[in-house]
């Protein structure tokens, strides 16, 4: 191995580092997981406006039936909304149960509608006019708020390579769920990597981060083996869910993970189709982290967001395009739930966003910001070091 492969290597494994502050530190066994959906979520189909006459007309292909006119039809959440009906059996229990809420008209002022632009606007959590840090995501700071990756907060991405919202000043471990059993390293070359940074302050955080690596992949291969005599596995994102839960539960107060696939450009469909099955995915996955968390869920927050929405109205290939306002998830066991939170607004033609997307009512910074000051005690001084500029607003879901 050359020198910069070495580095490119050593770039993505998960590293400890020493406490940077002292901050506030989070409750006692609270825990915040953020998952990103990447490629834009068509909101309308997850959270249906059943209230919106506009909505039906406008989707003559794609539209959810409205509650109680077929079998396939939305599940009744209240007077305006609706559930897609894949998620009777994973989120609406955890809505009943007052464990999930949603917030509608969701997301940031970015009005760019590029994928990549807004994904890296929302991660890094920073104004979008002015100078911007791109080697500072807004999770990293929140690590720097607890107390640090060293300290009081133990914080993982289960992601392939470190997101940018979790890079910055704290050292954050990154491990890819799907590579459970295949070590990116074998001895030697971590003896070489050791041997590398032995002489410099490095050598104490890269020989932890190896002991942590390795003891994630024990725990995860043990896991598979068990499955493999005779349990019953799943696949994609609700087994890595179940994962995910467990090491949480365990060994991590704050992660992140994404899932990709939610672009639907082209033949969308509606209570079947394409998206439905990824949406019964999800489902799936985020009921099997709330039930792999265990006595721990009652002391954890989950998070699902995405870059934007779609367009309210379909495309001609029966799909949607790039949009602009979303709906993101909150969930967990001491959350406020079984509500559609913050503000609102009827859904018609004159309220759409330069007349074709639904508006950002509720900007992702100020609810996050809320959310971290109610979950974690941050003060003022804290939420603007985690997002600078932002007004905090509370929606009392934590």
């Amino acid at each position: 191995m050359d020198r910069r492969t070495i580095l490119r290597t050593l770039a993505a494994l998960p590293l400890t580092t020493l406490r940077l502050g002292a901050y506030a530190a989070p409750a006692a066994g609270s825990k915040f997981l953020l998952v990103f959906l990447r490629g834009g979520l068509d909101t309308a189909s997850l959270l249906v406006p059943v209230g919106s006459e506009f909505y039906y007309r406008v989707r003559p292909d794609i539209a959810i039936a409205r509650p109680g006119t077929q079998a396939d039809a939305a599940l009744p959440l209240d007077a305006s909304w609706g559930l897609h009906p894949v998620l009777g059996d994973t989120l609406l229990p955890l809505y009943q149960r007052k464990e999930l809420a949603f917030v509608a008209f969701a997301g940031t002022e970015d009005v760019s509608r590029s994928h990549f632009e807004t994904q890296d606007s929302i991660e890094l959590g920073q104004p979008l006019v002015g100078t911007r840090d791109f080697a500072s995501g807004f999770l990293n700071r929140l690590v720097a708020a607890l107390g640090g990756s060293g300290g009081a907060c133990r914080p993982i991405a289960f992601t392939d390579q470190l997101p940018l919202v979790m890079r910055g000043t704290q050292a954050i471990g990154n491990v890819a769920l799907q590579s459970v059993g295949k070590m990116a390293l074998d001895p030697r070359q971590r003896d070489l990597i050791a041997a590398m940074y032995a002489p410099t302050r490095f050598s104490v955080p890269v020989g932890e981060g190896f002991a942590v690596r390795e003891e994630i992949m024990k725990d995860l291969a043990d896991e598979m083996d068990s499955a493999s005599r005779g349990a019953t596995t799943t696949k994609g994102f609700e087994r890595d869910a179940q994962r995910m839960g467990k090491l949480m539960s365990e060994k991590f107060d704050l992660g992140f993970i994404d899932v990709g696939g939610w672009d639907t450009h082209v033949g969308q469909g509606a209570a079947k189709g394409y998206l439905a099955t990824r949406l019964e995915e999800l489902g799936r996955g985020l009921a099997a982290f709330a039930a792999a968390m265990g006595p721990a869920w009652h002391d954890t927050t989950v998070v699902v967001m995405s870059e934007f929405g779609r367009t309210m109205r379909q495309n001609g290939n029966r799909g949607t395009d790039h949009g602009h306002g979303t709906t993101y998830l909150v969930m967990g066991g001491a959350v406020r739930g079984g509500l559609v939170a913050g503000e609102q607004r009827e859904i018609t033609e004159a309220s759409l966003f330069q007349n074709r997307d639904l508006p950002v009512l509720n900007e992702y910074r100020a609810v996050l910001g809320g959310l971290f000051a109610r979950q974690f005690g941050l003060a003022a001084r804290d939420l603007e070091t985690v997002f600078p500029g932002a007004r905090p607003r509370d929606l009392r879901l934590a």
